[in-house]
């Protein structure tokens, strides 16, 4: 597709935007690798909250989505949808006490929580794991997406497409990234999640014109529901269809059995990025650099918010308008770009390219400040050389990003589709999210614990994804039958029970941690008292924290008020105007209970 001059000036323009800010920031992030890594420490919650939302708005998700609603149907979202318990359990059990710890990386944790050699191989490894492998593996997934949507836009090769990801807007991310640190990040990710919203919007009301309307579309759906006849069940319904059975594989049908996976264990169990049990990662980040604990906990309530209840819905509309206009698609992720490059003004190319380029680049940013955050902090500085001024870390940290950029391209040439990343990072952290949830609330959690969960469930995965094995032992390639939703739950459960077995029973056969490091961490942090009953003896005469039942309520408020706020939305979208009604009567009583919980300014001084 030919780009105009206008177009060439919208791409340039919101390039130069993102250089001119890493610019301006440069001098306020270079005074030290706090300044650099978490703005030091003075950020408002509103800043921090969005650039989490930002950055979790890649250019895959509009994609993944589509790929999801037109196989799975709207109820396909729970892949995601499920981990809001994890997110709101970091708002009300693990923020506060994040941002008490004083920590510029959650990897620092392993050496304030644990003791000895164990705890600073546990730093060291996770900060390759992490920072390394894993922050490959999604800066991979998301230049794939950017792949698709540059080739479908532009009319060029994958492999033409990948060369511009590769050798120019990694490259040009990073250059903003390193001069600009955190702060550069925050206020780029707040420009681009304007943006890209605007663009995403846009998409969705240009798609749903172009079929005549949101009624026309119903229309359509229903339609072709009715011509698959008993095979297919409604696309816009937001839980799966419990009548089919537990292992169901009929149209726009998201499995039971997968359903209960996604919303029984995957939030407690799985580590994922922006969703981690317990927090951790770019989120653990932000509130590390938020002014105080309210803005810590209040950004983290604000991402929840807008990332679960308020932006998923342009996409779903325009993956339904994929549906209707694009049938069957071999790739069904190439939906979106379709309906976005052919039903919006031709006009208006280069500023949605540019939108996308947002969205793209605020998730590589992040990645690339919070993964050489790992690589400098906890293990370069910490093993290689110790005693370096602050300003070389800072350049040793620009050449991390550097390296990062690299390696991330190289992981993208191997991907096979956008999903395949996601399912990777997700059955890599089966079963690990229960020790990552208890070690802040039961002081017997020790550094094996975390050792053998990662390591069980890197194994698991190897081992139930090792067709060769398989082959040798059953015949087969791989261990479970039925769809790849179905497999996918069926895997991931293996690994979660496996995991957690293990690690488990290696912390009730190690020994406990000393009593003046679990003393020195009770003091800092001040957890619930509950699981700390013998190092609070051992504290003495300290502040004693209870407040663990008001939090799991505002815990359970929150996720009610999210969800019916997240349905509330689409029924509305949908027509079904008296249930979008009743759910949002049951989203303004969660609010106001909410606020009621919240500790009063005199409570957060005293603190």
């Amino acid at each position: 597709m030919h780009l105009t001059f206008a177009d060439w000036t919208a791409i340039v323009g919101y390039l130069l935007i993102t250089l001119v800010l890493g610019l301006y920031f440069r001098r306020r992030s270079g005074q030290s690798t706090e300044d650099y890594f978490v703005s030091g420490r003075n950020v408002s919650w509103w800043l921090a909250g969005t650039s989490m939302v930002a950055t979790t708005f890649a250019a895959d998700t509009p994609l993944v989505v589509t790929g999801l609603v037109y196989i799975n149907g709207v109820a396909g979202n729970w892949l995601w949808w499920s981990f809001l318990p994890s997110g709101m359990m970091t708002v009300f059990l693990f923020a506060r006490l994040w941002r008490r710890s004083g920590l510029i990386t959650d990897v620092q944790f392993a050496e304030m929580r644990y003791s000895g050699k164990p705890a600073a191989f546990l730093r060291g490894f996770r900060a390759v794991y992490l920072g390394l492998l894993m922050n490959c593996l999604i800066l991979g997934w998301v230049t794939k997406a950017m792949v698709n949507i540059i080739s479908t836009a532009m009319g060029v090769s994958d492999a033409k497409a990948l060369a511009i990801c590769v050798f120019f807007l990694m490259p040009f991310t990073g250059i903003y990234v390193s001069l600009g640190g955190l702060w550069g990040v925050l206020w780029t990710d707040l420009f681009q999640f304007v943006l890209k919203m605007a663009i995403v919007i846009s998409v969705a009301w240009y798609g749903v014109h172009a079929v005549g309307g949101m009624p026309q579309l119903l229309a359509a759906l229903a339609a072709r529901r009715a011509a698959a006849g008993a095979g297919a069940s409604d696309i816009t319904a937001l839980l799966p269809d419990f009548s089919r059975g537990f292992s169901s594989e009929a149209l726009w049908t998201l499995p039971v059995i997968t359903f209960v996976v996604h919303l029984a264990v995957q939030w407690w169990a799985f580590w994922y990025p922006g969703a981690e049990p317990g927090g951790g990662g770019y989120i653990a980040q932000r509130i590390f650099s938020a002014k105080d604990e309210r803005n810590g906990l209040l950004s983290v309530l604000w991402f929840n918010l807008a990332h679960y209840a308020l932006r998923p819905w342009p996409w779903i509309l325009t993956a339904l308008v994929a549906v209707v206009l694009y049938p069957g698609l071999a790739q069904p992720e190439r939906g979106y770009m379709l309906v976005a490059t052919r039903q919006t003004p031709h006009a208006l190319l280069g500023i949605l390219l540019a939108g996308f380029m947002a969205a793209f680049m605020s998730t590589v940013a992040t990645q690339l400040n919070w993964g050489s955050s790992y690589l400098v902090e906890d293990f370069y500085r910490r093993f290689l050389k110790k005693n370096g001024s602050e300003a070389h870390y800072v350049n040793v940290s620009r050449l991390a990003t550097v390296f990062l950029v690299i390696a991330a391209a190289l992981v993208a040439l191997q991907l096979g589709s956008v999903g395949a990343g996601w399912k990777i990072v997700l059955e890599l952290g089966a079963g690990t999210g229960g020790v990552y949830l208890l070690r802040w609330y039961w002081w017997r959690v020790n550094a094996w614990s975390e050792i053998s969960a990662m390591t069980a469930a890197l194994a698991t995965t190897l081992a139930l994804h090792s067709s060769w094995l398989w082959t040798a032992l059953a015949g087969r390639e791989q261990p479970f039958s039925g769809s790849d939703p179905v497999i996918f739950a069926k895997t991931t459960l293996c690994t979660t029970g496996v995991t957690t077995l293990v690690w488990i029973g290696v912390t009730l056969l190690t020994p406990a941690e000393p009593g003046d490091t679990l003393v020195k961490f009770y003091r800092k942090v001040r957890p619930q008292i509950t699981g700390w009953q013998p190092v609070a003896k051992l504290a003495g005469d300290e502040p004693v924290t209870r407040d663990l039942g008001r939090n799991l309520l505002s815990w359970l408020l929150g996720c009610i008020l999210i969800y019916a706020a997240l349905f509330c939305i689409g029924e509305f979208c949908f027509g079904r105007y008296r249930a979008g009604f009743v759910l949002a009567i049951v989203t303004a009583m969660c609010a106001l209970a909410i606020s009621r919980l919240m500790p009063r300014p005199v409570e957060w001084q005293s603190r």
